[in-house]
């Protein structure tokens, strides 16, 4: 398992590596150049300043020379500062990265709740009108945009019935938003759980378990539910990393301070340096994610083994 891990550790950083390959490559990919697209607004600059401005960022070398320059600052933990309003882009994003992942946990608990509940109820109830009717629950969750999602829940829970709050970032702003963003992926989840637990309740050591006298919620709990989330756990940790990118939307919806809407903004005014240090930060959470479920498969089922 160390063995494995160490591998998975190398090419976790193998994979941030490239990463930054491909976020130095991000500025000349951009057709024109990139100092006067950030600048094309502003009818005050003028080309000595734009000159100026090339040259505080480093576009004005060869591109081998910026790729070094940003690799050094990178491993000294400075990710440059931000076009407008020259703050540090590294502080930004950690004062708001916490709210993202907050987002991000939340939602996978309304996923984990809906989503798992759905699908055991459905696979443990086949055939009868519960199955249909939360099977059919989940295709329309998967049908509807988390977008228009969230403008309902908006016009329902704060517009028509005044309980919640539209917009902000504090706990009780963060219940339309994660219901967002659960609700949209409980919907996948709960067929993938039902596909799975329909297969483990198929199994010869189920009738075992129920000829051995064991009650009815032993067995469903420590013998079909335990082996029938294997599968479900590896699609939970690809819902969060989707999480964490369906954020983008969902943050800028709902006026949530996180990277993701911080990342619109940057978008916007085509603040490239901190468009690069988003992009290499949810690589990195991408890469932390993957590893910890890999540890997580163990924990549900410890013959699973690595090498």
């Amino acid at each position: 398992m160390t063995r494995y891990l160490i591998k998975r550790i190398l090419g976790g950083l193998l994979t941030i590596w490239i990463t930054t390959i491909a976020v130095t490559l991000l500025i000349h990919l951009v057709p024109g150049d990139p100092v006067q697209i950030m600048y094309a607004q502003s009818q005050s600059t003028t080309p000595e300043q734009l000159e100026q401005i090339r040259h505080n960022l480093g576009l004005d070398r060869p591109i081998y020379e910026q790729y070094l320059m940003y690799m050094g600052r990178i491993l000294r933990g400075d990710f440059g500062t931000t076009i407008r309003g020259n703050q540090p882009v590294l502080d930004l994003l950690l004062v708001r990265l916490p709210n993202t992942l907050l987002l991000a946990v939340a939602s996978l608990i309304v996923t984990i709740v809906v989503g798992v509940t759905a699908g055991f109820f459905a696979a443990y109830k086949r055939g009868t009108w519960i199955d249909t009717t939360l099977m059919t629950g989940a295709i329309l969750g998967i049908s509807i945009p988390s977008f228009w999602l969230g403008l309902m829940l908006i016009y329902i829970f704060s517009i028509r019935l005044g309980w919640l709050p539209v917009s902000g970032t504090d706990l009780k702003n963060l219940i339309l938003p994660a219901l967002t963003l659960g609700l949209a992926n409980a919907a996948a989840v709960s067929r993938l759980t039902r596909s799975s637990m329909l297969d483990v309740l198929s199994q010869d050591y189920m009738r075992t378990a129920r000829a051995k006298g064991l009650g009815e919620n032993i067995v469903l709990s420590r013998h079909a539910l335990r082996n029938g989330l294997i599968n479900v756990v590896n699609m939970l940790g690809l819902q969060f990393t989707y999480m964490m990118g369906g954020a983008i939307v969902v943050e800028n919806v709902f006026a949530w301070n996180g990277i993701g809407r911080l990342a619109i903004q940057s978008i916007f005014q085509r603040d490239y340096p901190t468009i690069q240090g988003f992009i290499l930060i949810f690589a990195t959470v991408v890469v932390v994610v993957s590893i910890l479920l890999d540890l997580i498969y163990v924990w549900i089922d410890p013959r699973i083994t690595y090498s």
